[in-house]
């Protein structure tokens, strides 16, 4: 007990906030600062920013470091450290979007929390600070990463997260662990499907007639379908013609750090499916 408290100082005191009051987190080198990237809705002909994900922007001596780079060489011992820093940014930062009632998605990746206790009492401690944050948890969605995972020990901490109000999401459906069983097993409120399998899908001339009866699969499940990595129009017409709830990915917008101007005016589709239409800005600084 002694070293979990421990673990939680060492988070709070690792957290700290600029002259504006956006926070950041510092590990060694790095300092780790909250972006986050809108996720849409259609409606019409139109597409509306309903939530964000968040992601880490990790940063050494003032200079940008790819996030993968960054997550692989942490060691073992700290990643549960890490990644408690990472979710309490997230949350704290989230009232520097300057929009209110957005979801936010955050990601859980169950090999870092394999132990039960563990893993239960970090999720107790985030939901007793969400008044902290002015956040309620039906607007959280937890994300589980596509890692293999004790059955057990998932499918107790998504029965302690819904308890709270917080929905649960499959990242990165159609590789690795997240697939049908894993369905079965968190009967997900939303599936994220990967963005690179996604685009493989899209090469195919008949990539609408094999999309829809997957999306179709899990609506009856009761879930609703995310499709991550849009990056073309192509991505987007497929999606779109599939019947997807949720959309995300650089062809309609970037992660913007915290604190940058959030404009959530509706993005034109027939704009957005024109082929000579580049990615679409949805921030600007201030």
């Amino acid at each position: 007990m002694s070293g979990r408290r421990e673990r939680r100082r060492d988070v709070a005191t690792a957290i700290f906030a600029d002259e504006i009051g956006l926070q950041f987190g510092i590990y060694g080198e790095f300092r780790l600062w909250s972006a986050y990237q809108p996720i849409f809705a259609p409606e019409g002909g139109v597409l509306k920013a309903v939530a964000v994900e968040g992601l880490i922007e990790p940063r050494r001596i003032a200079e940008p470091v790819t996030p993968s780079i960054f997550f692989d060489g942490i060691p073992a011992a700290d990643r549960l450290f890490v990644e408690t820093m990472c979710r309490m940014l997230h949350l704290g930062n989230y009232r520097n979007i300057g929009v209110e009632g957005l979801t936010l998605f955050f990601n859980y990746n169950p090999l870092i929390n394999d132990h039960l206790g563990r893993a239960l009492a970090e999720i107790r401690l985030m939901t007793r600070r969400l008044g902290d944050f002015e956040l309620e948890p039906g607007l959280l969605v937890c994300e589980i990463t596509e890692q293999a995972a004790d059955d057990h020990v998932l499918a107790s901490l998504v029965r302690e997260m819904r308890r709270d109000g917080i929905r649960i999401a499959i990242d990165d459906f159609g590789t690795g662990h997240s697939t049908e069983a894993r369905i079965n097993l968190l009967e997900p409120d939303i599936v994220k499907i990967d963005g690179g399998w996604f685009a493989e899908l899209c090469r195919h001339a008949a990539a609408e007639r094999f999309f829809r009866p997957l999306v179709g699969m899990l609506h009856e499940r009761g879930a609703k379908v995310l499709v991550e990595g849009i990056e073309h129009a192509q991505h987007l017409r497929v999606a779109l013609e599939g019947g997807v709830d949720l959309l995300q990915g650089f062809h309609l917008a970037r992660p913007a750090p915290a604190g940058v101007i959030f404009k959530d005016e509706p993005l034109s589709v027939d704009a957005l499916l024109d082929a000579n239409n580049k990615i679409v800005p949805l921030h600007q600084r201030r």
